[in-house]
C-alpha cells in the first residue's frame, strides 16, 4: 500500500512538471488542438500504465465500449445505455477487486481513476443528449451551457477521459470547458470578463496560474504532514474497541470520534488539491476574476477546506466536499429523476463508490440525516435570527451538531465492513437511549 502511494505521488509530481511544460511549450497560440489532444492523451495513458500496469487497459476498454454505444445507439437513448454500461463496468471491476483479489487493501486501486472516467462518460452522454436530442425550451439554463451540439471525435473523447492532468485523481470537468481549454477559446466564464486582461485575437491570455499553484502545493504539503503525523495517534478502529468503550465516558468518546474522523480528511485534501494544482499548472481551471480583480482558479476545484471544517449544516458540508462529484450526481440524477430524487441520488452515490457494504450504510444514514437536518433547519432556524449573538450561538450549536452527524454518518465509510459499523451504531444508540455514563 505504501509502495503504491509513493508511486502515485511520484506520478502526480511528474504530471505537475509536465503540466508547466504543456502550458509553456504547447500553448494554444503555438500549436494546434490536435497536437494538444494527442500529447495529453498519450501522457495520460503512460502515467496510467506506470501506476497501474496492465490494469490501465480497463480505462481504454471502458471508454471504447461507451464510445461504440454512443455511435451505434443514437442520441435518443444512448445516455441511459452509457450510464448502465459505464456504471456496470465500474461495479464489475470494483467487485472483482474487492472480493476476488484483495479485500480492504487500498493498494494500487485502479478503480479510482475509473470512478472519474465513469463520471466523464455519463456526463458527456447526458450533455450530448441535451444538445442534440432535446428542444432548447426543455433545458434548464445550466443544461443549455453544458449541452454539447456535435459528436466528439474518438481523439477528443479519449483526450477528455484519459488526459494526463486528470487521469489519476480527476477531478471531473465539463466537456465544453475542457475543449475550450485545449482549443484556447475563451470559455463561458471569461466572456463576462473581457475587460480585464488584454484580448489578443482568438487567444485571450489567461493570467498566470503560478501563484495559485504554489498556494495549492503549500496546502498539499501541510495536509500531508498533518495526515502522516496525526493519523496514527487517533486510529478510527479505537472507536469500536471494547476496552475503550467500557472505560471512556460518552462525551469523551464523541470528542475522540470527531478527532479520529478529522484525521482521515487530510488524505483527501492532499490528493484533490494536488490534482487541482496540476490542472491549474497546465492552464486549466481559470474561472474569471474576483470583485477585487484577482484571478479565480476554482473552475474544477474539488473542495473548499475552510467551508468543510466550519460547516454549520449537513448541506454546507456536502456542497463543499468532493464538489465535482456532487455536481455530477446533481446533473445526471437529482435534476432528472422523476421519483424521490434525494434517495435515488444517495443510492447512485453508493453504487458509484463501490463494493464495500460500509458505503451503503453511510449513504442510507446520509438520507435520514439529510431529511432530518432539512426539517430541523426549517423549523428551528427562524427563532435564532433575531440578534447577532443569537445567530452566533445558533452557528456554534449547528457546527457541533453537523460535525457529529457527519462523523456518525461516515464511520462505516472508513471502517468499510458491516460488523464493526453496526457495533459502533449499536454502542452509540445504547448511550443515547439509556443515558448511561454520559459524563
Amino acid at each position: 500500500s505504501f509502495h503504491s502511494l509513493v508511486n502515485f505521488v511520484v506520478c502526480q509530481l511528474f504530471a505537475l512538471l509536465t503540466a508547466f511544460w504543456f502550458r509553456l511549450y504547447l500553448h494554444p497560440s503555438k500549436t494546434s488542438p490536435f497536437v494538444r489532444h494527442v500529447v495529453a492523451t498519450l501522457l495520460g495513458l503512460y502515467f496510467a500504465l506506470f501506476c497501474f500496469g496492465w490494469y490501465a487497459l480497463h480505462f481504454l476498454v471502458q471508454s471504447g465500449l461507451t464510445y461504440g454505444i454512443m455511435i451505434l445507439t443514437g442520441v435518443e437513448h444512448m445516455h441511459k445505455y452509457c450510464l448502465v454500461v459505464a456504471l456496470g463496468y465500474l461495479s464489475f471491476c470494483q467487485i472483482t477487486r474487492v472480493y476476488v483479489f484483495d479485500y480492504g487493501m487500498y493498494s494500487a486501486d485502479f478503480t479510482g481513476p475509473m470512478m472519474v472516467i465513469t463520471q466523464k462518460i455519463t456526463s458527456l452522454a447526458f450533455e450530448i443528449h441535451d444538445g442534440m436530442c432535446r428542444k432548447e425550451e426543455q433545458l434548464t439554463p445550466n443544461q443549455k451551457l453544458l449541452a454539447i451540439r456535435r459528436m466528439p471525435s474518438l481523439l477528443e473523447y479519449f483526450s477528455y477521459n484519459c488526459n494526463f492532468m486528470g487521469i489519476l485523481a480527476g477531478p471531473t470537468s465539463s466537456y465544453n470547458d475542457y475543449i475550450a481549454f485545449i482549443e484556447g477559446t475563451p470559455c463561458r466564464h471569461n466572456k463576462d470578463h473581457q475587460t480585464n486582461g488584454k484580448t489578443n485575437g482568438r487567444h485571450k491570455q489567461d493570467p498566470s496560474p503560478n501563484i495559485e499553484v504554489v498556494r495549492k502545493l503549500a496546502t498539499c504539503f501541510f495536509s500531508l504532514m498533518v495526515f502522516l503525523s496525526v493519523c496514527k495517534v487517533f486510529p478510527v478502529e479505537r472507536n469500536i474497541d471494547d476496552d475503550f468503550i467500557a472505560n471512556t465516558p460518552f462525551y469523551a468518546q464523541v470528542v475522540y470520534l470527531y478527532l479520529s474522523m478529522l484525521t482521515t480528511r487530510p488524505k483527501y485534501y492532499f490528493v484533490w488539491t494536488l490534482a487541482d494544482a496540476i490542472n491549474n499548472a497546465a492552464g486549466f481551471g481559470f474561472n474569471g476574476y474576483n470583485s477585487d480583480g484577482s484571478p479565480r482558479w476554482d473552475l474544477i476545484s474539488n473542495l473548499r477546506i475552510t467551508d468543510i471544517e466550519f460547516a454549520t449544516s449537513f448541506k454546507m458540508f456536502l456542497d463543499n466536499w468532493n464538489i465535482q462529484t456532487a455536481h455530477w450526481l446533481k446533473r445526471v440524477c437529482y435534476e432528472r429523476c422523476p421519483y424521490n430524487p434525494t434517495a435515488a441520488t444517495f443510492i447512485l452515490s453508493a453504487m458509484w463508490h463501490g463494493a464495500y457494504p460500509g458505503y451503503y450504510l453511510t449513504f442510507l444514514t446520509g438520507i435520514v440525516v439529510t431529511l432530518a437536518a432539512r426539517a430541523m433547519r426549517h423549523n428551528v432556524r427562524p427563532y435564532f435570527l433575531g440578534s447577532p449573538s443569537h445567530k452566533l450561538l445558533y452557528d456554534g450549536i449547528t457546527w457541533a451538531g453537523t460535525q457529529i452527524a457527519i462523523c456518525y454518518t461516515v464511520v462505516p465509510f472508513v471502517l468499510l465492513s458491516v460488523g464493526p459499523s453496526m457495533k459502533f451504531y449499536r454502542n452509540s444508540w445504547q448511550h443515547l437511549l439509556l443515558g448511561n455514563k454520559v459524563f
